[in-house]
């Protein structure tokens, strides 16, 4: 009889892509997909903690295993992600008896040597064996590329360093391998993975940097597009910009956080760069890339955030408007240097009322600036189907949503737009 598995992610694109690594890995020991979680002989559960929301929801995951473990003693549970971090496991261990393998992240070898069997697949990073599960191939048409592992730069919020350690890039072979492989398993689009992935290269002594990898990586065959994220103000390079600017498959769009618009709140987090540094390198993408679209992440109610510095962001968001910006309200991560040094002084309904603010933003600057798509045609890839209609992305990254007979899937088509929106466009096949 096959074994059966269920992997239930929540968090970052490297989260997803570790997922994707690791359901290949089940796979080549012989292990099917469930449908479900209470179908599966094997539940793992990788984990976020970049906010206490993606926390309490995995935590709100445990506490249902632990109801199905004692009914279902012979089930395997694991937890992987940066729940799990470095020197946590005891504690964990002592809370969650039931589990029966902690993993960090992107550390998929403890479930392995749980497993037993000494002829064992790669590990995800290594390059080698399947880069999807077969359960995948043939309907997966994008795929996430983990390049920089970690991260060193220490924004005072984040948990990021502590949780995936230090900032390490991997050998560009490997990379070019699964991309390569990917590719030969019908992926058409590719996203090179970071938490700060313009840095890529940069413990290398060899000039290997993110350009360089970008243009080797569009230069496979059968990859369509290539994305990257997530950029940092003051690691985007004019070099990568010229990049973008000249190598068709590379997308024109660009991940680019700012966190606040406000020069002292920037100070407290520790990002290296003030607002106008920001408004005049967000002026120069778009001088040498005017078809460019520029995303953006925004904190709102860091500690000291007074209304006058929230009002900063609000009147930056209002000037660059933004292709899509993701708001989030400001939650104490513990072993942080904010929630060490600073006070959590901005009460929770303040943050919620300015997280609404930013959100109604957005939505009208977004609902202007795709009004302009209407009757013009988009190149499109069609990832697959969401509800009755075809799901596509242009290369800027905006959702189309079709209704086609034809199977679409991973096509890339022309398209019509027919009516717009905040968050997703509709259009006809050409």
């Amino acid at each position: 009889m096959k074994h059966t598995y269920y992997i239930w992610t929540i968090g970052c694109q490297m989260n997803h892509a570790d997922s994707r690594h690791l359901a290949a890995q089940m796979e080549e020991r012989g292990y099917q997909p469930a449908e479900a979680a209470h179908l599966a002989d094997l539940i793992i559960l990788n984990t976020c903690v970049i906010r206490q929301q993606a926390e309490d929801k995995a935590l709100d995951q445990l506490r249902q295993l632990k109801g199905l473990k004692r009914s279902r003693p012979d089930l395997v549970v694991a937890v992987m992600g940066c729940m799990v971090g470095k020197k946590l496991e005891a504690a964990l261990r002592e809370h969650y008896p039931f589990v029966d393998v902690f993993m960090g992240p992107s550390e998929t070898e403890p479930l392995m040597e749980f497993l037993g069997g000494s002829d064992l697949p790669d590990a995800p990073g290594s390059g080698c064996g399947r880069a999807l599960p077969p359960s995948a191939q043939g309907r997966t048409f994008t795929a996430f590329v983990p390049v920089v592992l970690g991260c060193s730069h220490a924004c005072t919020y984040c948990v990021i360093p502590s949780r995936r350690g230090g900032e390490r890039s991997r050998p560009k072979s490997d990379i070019l391998n699964e991309v390569r492989e990917l590719a030969r398993e019908g992926v058409k689009e590719i996203t090179l993975l970071g938490q700060i992935v313009d840095r890529y290269g940069t413990d290398f002594d060899d000039g290997t940097h993110l350009a360089h990898l970008l243009k080797e990586a569009a230069a496979i065959e059968g990859v369509a597009r290539v994305r990257f994220l997530t950029s940092h103000p003051n690691w985007f390079t004019d070099e990568l910009l010229e990049t973008v600017a000249t190598t068709d498959k590379i997308c024109p769009c660009i991940e680019i956080p700012v966190q606040a618009g406000n020069d002292e709140v920037l100070a407290r987090m520790r990002r290296g760069y003030t607002a106008e540094q920001y408004r005049r390198l967000v002026a120069k993408i778009r001088a040498r890339i005017p078809h460019v679209a520029i995303n953006t992440d925004i904190i709102v109610g860091f500690p000291g955030e007074t209304e006058a510095g929230f009002m900063d962001t609000y009147r930056l968001m209002e000037e660059l408007q933004f292709d899509m910006a993701h708001i989030a309200r400001y939650s104490v991560r513990p072993g942080t240097p904010a929630a060490r040094n600073l006070e959590d002084d901005v009460p929770e309904e303040e943050k919620e009322r300015r997280r609404v603010a930013l959100e109604a933003l957005l939505n009208e600057s977004l609902e202007k600036k795709h009004a302009a798509l209407a009757g013009t045609t988009v190149e499109l890839l069609v990832e697959g189907k969401s509800g009755r209609r075809w799901l596509g992305r242009t290369p800027q990254n905006k959702v189309v949503l079709i209704e086609d007979a034809q199977d679409l899937g991973g096509r890339i088509v022309q398209a019509t737009i027919t009516r717009t929106g905040a968050f997703s466009q509709y259009g006809e096949i050409k």
